[in-house]
């Protein structure tokens, strides 16, 4: 969400993703203080409580790994279910099987 949009607030974030405008800022002053945000304040701007959150290299970096672990679990949930549900088809093929030789 960053990513695509560095100007957006703790509170459109915190509206877009559901939770608490303290839970926004708590996670945000965590990712800065990682490394893996950085912040502008918008000088210019009228508002000068307006900030930009970007993304530093190291943030990037995080975010790619993450994606990667996630995925790999993801992948082996499914190939985990996959074999289940082949096992309870072949089941059932033996109990068809035995039934209809009843």
């Amino acid at each position: 969400m960053l990513e695509d949009n560095p100007d957006c607030s703790q509170r459109d974030i915190a509206r877009q993703l559901g939770v608490s405008l303290g839970a926004v800022n708590f996670c945000l002053n965590a990712l800065i203080e990682k490394g893996h945000v950085k912040v502008n304040n918008f000088r210019a701007a009228d508002n000068k409580l307006r900030y930009a959150y970007l993304l530093t290299p190291k943030g990037i970096s995080e975010k790619a790994a993450l994606t990667s672990r996630f995925l790999r679990r993801k992948l082996r949930e499914y190939e985990s279910l996959k074999r289940e549900i082949e096992m309870l088809q072949g089941e059932q093929s033996v109990q068809n099987i035995s039934l209809m030789s009843d």
